[in-house]
């Protein structure tokens, strides 16, 4: 794992690279974590250890320690700019994150920010117990090939409501179920799986896809 900096048009943000390889997966973090989180950490080791590399980075307002998260321009150009050094580095890049991260990659990508594919670790389709707010009206722009996911019990995303929009998409997108696992794929004890197992889970469904399309 290699640290480095990378400038962004507002203030320069950290960044973490795991792992060499053909394509690069840049992945954000959700909106009150960072970087550093342990889950995406993990995550990026596995598929850094499978011929890939992995980018994991900051936010300008996590960067400076601040809890609100930066507008959505200013977030957006973040991911342009994390982007702009993954193609310096690889061939193909994969956009995405956990939550804020990957919707926000999305919308960058909706806006023509060029990517080979995008990942959502848990996409916030509407804010909880708001399933009315859905953001969703940019997702159909993006061109590039979509997996999304998703534990059934994600108060971000009520299953019917995301079910409803991936098939909306067309064969473009793909919907993985993560049963019974919260928007931090955290699943019950009586599901008999621990978080090592749903996290592997996550790993393998993430690197068929990729393998499926070549990246």
């Amino acid at each position: 794992m290699t640290e480095i900096t990378i400038d962004a048009p507002t203030a320069a943000v950290s960044a973490s690279l795991h792992g060499a390889g053909g394509t690069c997966l840049v992945l954000g973090h959700g909106a009150g974590g960072n970087r550093r989180s342990p889950f995406l950490v993990r995550c990026a080791e596995a598929l850094a250890a499978n011929g890939r590399s992995v980018l994991l980075y900051n936010f300008p307002y996590t960067e400076q320690r601040r809890k609100a998260p930066d507008p959505p321009a200013v977030l957006e150009a973040s991911v342009a700019a994390v982007a702009k050094a993954a193609r310096e580095r690889a061939d193909k890049i994969v956009l995405g994150g956990k939550s804020l991260g990957g919707r926000i990659a999305s919308q960058a990508a909706a806006q023509g920010l060029a990517c080979d594919g995008l990942v959502f670790l848990g996409y916030p389709l509407h804010p909880p117990g708001k399933p009315e707010r859905l953001r969703d009206a940019h997702l159909p722009h993006i061109t590039a090939p979509l997996l999304f996911l998703q534990g059934t019990r994600d108060v971000f995303a009520r299953w019917d409501l995301i079910e409803r929009v991936v098939a909306g998409l067309g064969e473009r997108a793909l919907l993985v179920r993560f049963d019974e696992a919260d928007h931090s794929f955290a699943v019950p004890r009586r599901s008999g799986l621990s978080a090592k197992d749903v996290e592997a889970r996550l790993v393998e469904e993430t690197l068929g896809w990729l393998e499926a399309r070549g990246l």
